[in-house]
């Protein structure tokens, strides 16, 4: 898991745009890194991060508010946002960059730390082997990509079974590939590596690329029906557009 410690000098500038009711953050380059609606800022702006919410699909609804979600990866801090505001989840981030989260307090209307909030600056890589954390996270996102966003930063069987170790019993991790290339099939056999291949669904590609797959710390399916049905709950509770999840979302192994 070791890799070589990056000094604040290396990490990328980052900046802010808006396009309209949108604001987008940047590192350093035009791609987006992530977007929130001006008037509409603890909702889920782009369609892959509403697809990382697929963990819901597998919890309780009554339980939610009870549970630890951790993002790795801060972005614009949309996950931690709508985990924290409208899930009214104990949320934790954990972001290398102290540029970003300057940028999602003062921008992107990320709320100050407090007792269900904390944003932790760290290298997600050494963070998450801190036994404190272990067996302690419901819902788990991973967003790690470079200012170029051409891979995920993190991608091992190591890092993906540390991930795991986080996980409580019947906790989720949801993370976001690019497309279906063989970087795609690769990171699927990490994941399978250290979850299992019972373990894996994944959503269809978005129209910009991006691939969610989740895994569970302990694999489970749905009963016949089951999955339309929670998905119909998901869209009445708390917005999640989830009407494409019935067909979309799939597990991985049969």
């Amino acid at each position: 898991m070791a890799r070589k410690k990056i000094t604040t000098d290396e990490l990328p500038e980052v900046s802010v745009s808006d396009d309209g009711e949108v604001r987008h953050l940047h590192l350093g380059t035009p791609w987006i890194q992530g977007s929130m609606r001006i008037d509409a800022p603890f909702d889920l702006e782009l369609e892959y991060i509403q697809r990382m919410m697929a963990w819901l699909l597998f919890m309780e609804p009554a339980s939610v508010g009870k549970r630890h979600a951790m993002q790795l990866g801060l972005g614009a801090g949309a996950i931690s946002k709508f985990c924290h505001k409208k899930l009214r989840m104990c949320t934790t981030a954990i972001e290398l960059n102290p540029q970003v989260l300057a940028v999602c307090r003062a921008w992107f209307k990320l709320p100050p730390d407090g007792p269900k909030l904390r944003v932790v600056l760290a290298d997600a890589a050494q963070e998450i082997c801190d036994p404190m954390w272990q067996g302690t996270v419901d819902a788990l996102a991973v967003d790690l990509y470079d200012d170029q966003a051409a891979a995920p930063v993190l991608d091992t069987p190591d890092f993906y079974a540390h991930c795991r170790a986080l996980l409580s019993e019947d906790g989720c991790m949801t993370v976001n590939l690019f497309g279906r290339s063989s970087s795609f099939e690769q990171s699927i056999e990490k994941m399978a590596t250290a979850f299992g291949e019972d373990a894996l669904w994944a959503f269809k590609p978005t129209r910009e690329g991006n691939t969610v797959v989740l895994a569970q710390r302990t694999a489970t399916r749905f009963k016949r029906g089951e999955l339309a049905a929670r998905c119909e709950d998901l869209n009445q509770r708390w917005g999640l557009p989830t009407a494409k999840w019935v067909r979309g979302f799939k597990p991985l192994a049969g």
